[in-house]
């Protein structure tokens, strides 16, 4: 029997789709300010100030910041996020049993960018498609089984 889904855990796969594409969206925009934020710090050479010197928002050099330093926070947000993102990655790979490489491949959504809001579109899909045939192949077997004890 090929290795895949169990039809017992088709509940919990369809929930962690749901928390895979939120966990998707929400990481792919926050790696997207990353980028904005990496480019203001090795394009432009500061760091984003918050309440400095400068004012409401600015930039300064990272050694001279009195204010708070929202770069910093944005590297910590979209680590802690990236965390979930792989959770719920982890999670759908070992409910829905996909090669080790679909796991990695999906991971790199919250590393390149712009690769999460993809994703997030084809994970979901291939998933369902998968389930379907699942499901249509477990209610076709069953309906065998049913004609057999009928005929019998």
């Amino acid at each position: 029997m090929a290795l895949g889904p169990r039809l017992s855990d088709f509940p919990r796969i369809r929930r962690t789709v749901t928390f895979y594409k939120v966990s998707s969206v929400i990481t792919g925009s926050f790696l997207l300010v990353l980028c904005l934020m990496m480019f203001f710090r090795y394009g432009l050479g500061g760091d984003i100030e918050l309440n400095g010197p400068d004012g409401f928002l600015g930039l300064q050099n990272k050694d001279l910041i009195t204010g708070i330093n929202v770069s910093t926070i944005i590297l910590i947000v979209h680590g802690w996020l990236y965390v979930f993102y792989v959770a719920a990655d982890f999670v759908l790979w070992r409910l829905t049993r996909f090669s080790f490489l679909r796991f990695l491949y999906i991971a790199l959504g919250g590393i390149i960018p712009l690769l999460s809001f993809f994703l997030e579109r084809q994970v979901p899909r291939f998933v369902e498609a998968k389930l379907a045939r699942i499901e249509s192949a477990a209610a076709a077997a069953a309906a065998g089984a049913d004609s057999e004890k009928a005929s019998a």
